[in-house]
């Protein structure tokens, strides 16, 4: 199955064309990356130009995988609507892929770890694993020293130093692995397809975590 993923959730994004088959089988056909500030210019015509560039259309796609977050709120929306209108077209299911998941699949196989994101502000995106089945038990926002204590006798997932060097400070056991793109989004996607964790383009949601400042200022005020 030809599977396309999109990942527009920080400053620079990227998008993957995969060939997916039976078992954990997805080959990556190309990783093509997105420039950030420019993801609504950028991302249909790019697509467009992957597929020709392999010999595909976009009737040849079989499913879609996407980050859904957390990260920018302006470039999750543009990736998700672009893969909601995609797949919505074309009659094909979605895979609604975490980053923070994605990190955690980057860990050595543990029995429970922490994936954690910098969220800027003193805040930590942080997620609950159990590794090796990818298995969450939730995703919440915290600031610094809440996700320091949350996280005392367990492994820490992360590709930010700024989230890793505070955390072994702290005398934590801390793994650093790279960021995911996209073509770590389609590999989990794929996964994810396979086991019917699919979802409908009217129910694909961006998982900000964060609320936005307009949500937080309107509470404020009201």
């Amino acid at each position: 199955m030809l599977l396309l993923s999109a990942d527009t959730s920080g400053k620079h994004g990227s998008i993957a064309l995969a060939e997916c088959g039976p078992g954990d089988e997805c080959r990556i056909l190309e990783v093509v990356p997105l420039a950030g500030g420019t993801f609504s210019a950028q991302l249909v015509p790019q697509i467009a130009a992957l597929l020709q560039k392999h010999g595909f259309t976009k009737c040849d796609v079989g499913a879609f995988a996407v980050a859904s977050g957390p990260g920018s709120f302006t470039g999750l929306r543009v990736g998700l609507a672009a893969i909601k209108a995609l797949a919505e077209v074309l009659g094909k299911p979605i895979a609604s892929v975490s980053l923070l998941e994605a990190v955690a699949a980057a860990a050595t196989p543990a029995s429970t770890v922490l994936a954690a994101l910098d969220a800027g502000r003193d805040d930590v995106y942080v997620g609950e694993y159990q590794a090796n089945r990818l298995t969450t038990f939730g995703e919440q926002l915290l600031k610094t020293e809440e996700f320091l204590t949350a996280a005392k006798g367990r492994m820490v997932v992360t590709p930010h130093p700024v989230v890793a060097d505070p955390a072994r400070a702290a005398g934590l056991v801390v793994q650093v692995v790279q960021p995911p793109h996209s073509d770590a989004v389609a590999r989990l996607g794929w996964k994810k397809i396979q086991s019917g964790e699919t979802v409908s383009p009217v129910d694909l949601e961006v998982n900000y975590i964060r609320r936005s400042d307009a949500e937080i200022f309107a509470k404020t005020s009201s």
